[in-house]
């Protein structure tokens, strides 16, 4: 297995990078090739600008056709070139990031932003009466895995369906479903950490056997159940779910999962 983890925390004896280093540890003891973009550590520019794209930029700036532009020219910046390389080598993505304000730190969103470019991440495929471009399910990244490896300094009880900050599913919805599905790749559960305020060396002991059982069996893991856009669940050109595919009780981003 070839795994590309991609870090965000500023600190680097933090729990987040603590549990960094146990995933690049356990994957390695196993035989797994290992690559880490440490995004603090690469002072990572999180601003998507003109520089990013070279000679395809344009006056006045369009980020999504100059992106494509740059991407099919080869005239991205290095560092977004490496980056890209990086998620085609990789057959597993994991993400690894503290929550803060309910989302991914500013600089992974940055190193989303300026490294899915159009023609690479999104943009791809023919958009007819059948198919709406290839994406959610499809796309350059199809057949790769990502999963998400998040600290939260909240309890798992305010996590929940009825708990103040709302179901962790439907939090990471936008990141599993809007970032990483949406190219193409498998996601798979999270591994989550809660209050990590307050936690002792036996708790994070505890938490780090866990997390290595998690990265042993990853290739064994089943992805979360997300619908294909083009494989007959959704009307065109409307992009909605047909009438009666809905599982029982399921509402808002719970009807994007299949039953």
């Amino acid at each position: 297995m070839k795994t590309l983890i991609v870090h965000a925390h500023p600190e680097p004896q933090s729990l987040s990078s603590s549990l960094k280093n146990v995933a690049v540890s356990t994957l390695t003891k196993a035989g797994h090739e290992v690559q880490v973009s440490d995004l603090y550590a690469m002072r990572w520019k999180s601003g998507v600008d003109a520089e990013d794209f070279g000679a395809a930029a344009t006056h006045p700036l369009d980020v999504v056709h100059d992106s494509g532009r740059a991407y099919e020219t080869g005239t991205l910046t290095a560092d977004i070139a490496a980056e890209q390389a990086k998620l085609l080598w990789a057959d597993t993505v994991i993400f690894q990031f503290p929550l803060w304000w309910y989302a991914m730190p500013a600089i992974l969103k940055g190193w989303v932003d300026r490294v899915f470019t159009y023609g690479f991440a999104y943009g791809v495929g023919e958009h007819n009466a059948t198919k709406y471009g290839e994406r959610f399910g499809e796309g350059t990244l199809a057949g790769k895995r990502a999963m998400l490896s998040v600290t939260i300094g909240g309890r798992e009880s305010h996590y929940t369906d009825r708990g103040i900050n709302g179901p962790i599913d439907d939090l990471l919805f936008p990141i599993h479903h809007g970032i990483l599905y949406h190219p193409g790749m498998d996601v798979l559960p999270p591994f989550v950490m809660y209050g990590t305020t307050r936690v002792s060396p036996e708790d994070f002991a505890d938490a780090a056997k866990l997390w290595e059982q998690r990265l042993l069996t990853l290739e064994e893991t089943d992805p979360i159940p997300f619908r294909q856009q083009n494989g007959g669940d959704y009307e065109l050109p409307s992009l909605r779910l047909r009438e009666g595919l809905e599982a029982r009780g399921s509402k808002g981003f719970g009807l994007h999962v299949r039953g």
